[in-house]
């Protein structure tokens, strides 16, 4: 019975194998073989009934380059255009109450006020040494002309003693005067001498009192200018008009040199930063016009380029950018997320529906066009921008024509029959 079933599965087999496979075989076996239409089978394809093989229908569009504003796309974050931290210079406790935060402050305004202690009192004091120094110069000038006068007095001395010495010579060689007057004269010559050095020595004691006076007297006057200086340095003021990030010093607290009494934020203009890759930096340049998205919100809003690094981050290699954007209002805030476009130079791209994409077996983006004979290519393209219209697509030349419907039918090489549509379609 086993044997039975294996030789009608065999059976089965040969016949569905001629049936199926070798069907000319099997009706040349039958005695079926039709001459007439194997003689028909042997003759070629007229050429003419194979151009009526009928070519793929595809939409395409013909498509022109045009002119359009290129932007960088970055993403960044808004940042104050200041923020300084209000430091004291001396040592003292604070007797003003403090500022809340987010108190808008113009520039000038009083933050923090110290007690002054005993720095009055050396203000006086400075200005008393002042005085005195004024003083002590006024004196010393007075003793100059006093000074001038004796070594005037002792210059007449000397000339006197020396006319007496010249006759008490002369008479002393004619035998008329002894040598005891000779000595006499010449004594008094040297003692008119030592007056005139004595008047001298006296005129330079004046002058140095003189100096010493005025340096007394600019002495007086930098004490002065301490004593003021740290006068001023009791009322801690605003540098800039701005926002106040924390309360200020609290009442009583001390504060020693270098303490915090407030941090003042300036956010009129507000800066958005980006870091941009080193492969679009020398596309954008100072003065460029820029536009941000918040990502809170949305809110639109737009300013220039005010700052382009020349130095790549090391990590990073990207290069920092600074947009300039005004804030009177204080609607925005530092540290908010922004995607920013940046203006760049012109280009010339196509404007082309974003269903018109595809991909070839690389995996490269892009659009298959035709050409003059009807012959599909592939294109690849780069995405520049993608509107509510379409999708502006660059690296193409200035003409050509895409298909928009079918494009996914047909590879390359494969002529087709394509029907245009209007641009405006």
């Amino acid at each position: 019975m086993r044997i039975l079933s294996i030789l009608m599965a065999v059976i089965v087999a040969i016949i569905l194998y001629f049936a199926i496979i070798d069907r000319e075989t099997a009706r040349t076996l039958l005695g079926l073989t039709d001459e007439t239409s194997n003689a028909n089978r042997s003759q070629p394809v007229a050429e003419d009934e194979a151009d009526t093989v009928p070519l793929i229908k595809v939409v395409a569009q013909r498509s022109l380059s045009q002119s359009i504003e290129s932007a960088v796309i970055l993403r960044g974050q808004t940042e104050a255009a200041r923020q300084v931290e209000v430091r004291s210079e001396t040592s003292a406790t604070v007797v003003s109450p403090p500022l809340q935060s987010g108190t808008f402050v113009d520039s000038g305004q009083l933050l923090c006020e110290l007690d002054p202690g005993t720095r009055g009192a050396s203000f006086a004091e400075a200005k008393s040494r002042l005085a005195e120094a004024k003083s002590r110069l006024s004196e010393a000038q007075s003793r100059v002309p006093e000074s001038q006068a004796r070594i005037i007095e002792a210059i007449a001395r000397l000339d006197e003693a020396k006319v007496n010495q010249n006759a008490a010579v002369k008479l002393s060689e004619d035998g008329f005067a002894t040598d005891t007057r000779v000595n006499a004269a010449n004594a008094a010559v040297a003692a008119a001498e030592a007056g005139v050095e004595a008047a001298n020595s006296g005129l330079s004691a004046a002058n140095s009192g003189i100096q010493s006076a005025e340096a007394g007297i600019e002495s007086a006057i930098a004490g002065i200018a301490a004593a003021k200086k740290e006068l001023a340095r009791l009322k801690i003021t605003a540098p800039f008009k701005g926002l106040l990030q924390a309360k200020t010093a609290e009442l009583g607290s001390l504060l020693q040199p270098g303490s915090l009494c407030a941090t003042i934020i300036q956010l009129d203009p507000i800066k958005l930063v980006a870091f941009i890759p080193e492969t679009e930096v020398n596309r954008i340049e100072m003065g460029s016009p820029a536009a941000g998205r918040l990502a809170a919100g949305g809110d639109k809003i737009s300013g220039v380029v005010t700052f382009l690094g020349h130095a790549a981050d090391p990590t990073t290699r990207t290069f920092r950018v600074e947009i300039k954007v005004p804030n009177p209002e204080l609607n925005i805030r530092d540290g908010q997320t922004a995607e920013i476009l940046v203006g760049a130079s012109g280009t010339t791209a196509h404007l082309l529906p974003q269903s018109a994409l595809t991909l070839n077996n690389q995996g490269a983006l892009g659009l298959r066009v035709i050409d003059d004979e009807g012959v599909v290519n592939f294109q690849t393209v780069q995405l520049l921008r993608d509107t509510v219209d379409g999708v502006w697509l660059t690296g193409l030349p200035e003409k050509l024509d895409v298909i928009v419907v079918g494009q996914e039918y047909v590879t390359a090489g494969v002529k087709v029959n394509p029907t245009f549509r209007e641009l405006s379609k």
